[in-house]
């Protein structure tokens, strides 16, 4: 009898370990993300364009020629000028003899014609024609020199520090240069604040004097999913390719530099956004400017204060593992009026597997003034027997 029992409980322990086991197995391959594939190319990064989360990236922060990736730059600047109802798309722009003569890929623009910005920003971004991007260059700033200038302060207001431009079309230049981490921030602010604009990059063909000029990104017709950006291409800098791809609710940007052929760069832009899709997923946790919780203010005209994110906050992480997050709230023990919309209050931090993955600031969601004499004075002994007590 003491042995059966004494097998049953070794039995029992077995079977408890390698249940345990198991469980643990399973938890930690939940977590496991395997490496990315291996991308033929000089340089290149993949990155969520909502939470900004970088995926995989090889040389993100070496200094590359970008070619026609350029345009992007430009085709921002344009954006922001037709935004801001200094451009039109209906204005007319004569073709200047330094646009015609623009050496490289072409929109067949004769000098003196005139021609309207949408045409010519069409021109820019389907065809990559250096001609109609200069064309714009001079209609916005009055020659190519004065919009490059332009193109270097957005450049770094944009926080883009490794860049430096040297013309509107990406032609090559000793003192035109990027990196892959500097492109995806233009790429983003393109697509984040000028939707509008952005559509004409998932366009596959446009006709303008009875000349179809096609897409240059073959991505539009092998990935459904995929809604732009932009191509380039010079014998120095390889062939290159921005991507952006939208699954559901995640969209990832691409920045590939220096692939050995066309086909190349597409095979191998390809393989980077199935791995960040088919890894990771990416959520909206918290929506900009809306109440988390209150905490309590001292010597306030009120004793509460409404806090959350300034910002919209999304988080990107390996699939499957949205349950095991652990958002936890911490703010300052001690606020006291008077207190700002917009201070910095408190931190917001996320966990996953007991390991810190984000933290964001809390901010004041309104102002809270100071309270009264009588208030504050009764607030202040409050604290110091606060203080007294806890000592």
């Amino acid at each position: 009898m003491r042995r059966s029992t004494k097998f049953i409980f070794h039995l029992l322990t077995v079977v408890s370990m390698l249940i345990g086991s198991m469980n643990t197995s399973a938890a930690s391959d939940n977590i496991v993300v395997p490496d990315p594939p291996q991308i033929a190319a000089k340089a290149w990064i993949l990155v969520d364009y909502n939470s900004g989360r970088v995926l995989a990236e090889h040389n993100s922060t070496m200094r590359v020629e970008p070619a026609s990736l350029t345009k992007i730059m430009s085709s921002y600047i344009i954006s922001r000028e037709l935004a801001a109802k200094r451009l039109h798309m209906d204005d007319l722009v004569t073709i200047s003899p330094e646009a015609w003569k623009q050496p490289g890929s072409r929109s067949f623009i004769n000098v003196g014609s005139k021609i309207s910005v949408d045409t010519l920003v069409h021109g820019m971004i389907i065809q990559s024609g250096n001609d109609a991007t200069v064309a714009l260059a001079e209609k916005v700033a009055g020659s190519s020199e004065v919009f490059t200038e332009l193109m270097n302060e957005h450049a770094q207001r944009l926080g883009m520090t490794h860049t430096h431009f040297a013309n509107p079309t990406g032609l090559p230049d000793p003192e035109h240069y990027t990196t892959a981490e500097d492109i995806v921030k233009v790429a983003t602010a393109e697509i984040r604040d000028f939707p509008e604009y952005y559509k004409i990059y998932s366009q596959k063909e446009f006709v303008w004097n009875n000349i179809k000029q096609s897409n240059r990104n073959r991505l539009l017709w092998e990935d459904e999913s995929v809604d732009g950006m932009k191509t380039g291409h010079t014998e120095s800098a390889g062939f290159c390719l921005v991507a952006s791809a939208k699954r559901g609710e995640m969209r990832l940007l691409s920045v590939l530099l220096g692939a050995e052929t066309e086909k190349a760069r597409i095979i191998e832009t390809q393989k980077l956004l199935n791995y960040g899709f088919r890894f990771y997923e990416t959520h909206k946790l918290y929506d900009a400017n809306k109440e988390l919780q209150k905490i309590h203010v001292w010597q306030g005209a009120t004793d509460s204060l409404a806090i959350g994110t300034k910002d919209d906050f999304y988080l990107t992480i390996p699939r499957g593992q949205y349950d095991h997050l652990k958002p936890v709230i911490e703010f300052q023990p001690e606020i006291i009026a008077p207190v700002t919309k917009g201070q910095t209050v408190g931190t917001l931090k996320v966990t996953l597997a007991d390991k810190e993955i984000n933290a964001i600031p809390l901010i004041a969601l309104e102002d809270i003034p100071a309270g009264g004499f009588f208030s504050r004075v009764i607030d202040q002994a409050k604290l110091a027997i606060q203080h007294l007590s806890s000592k």
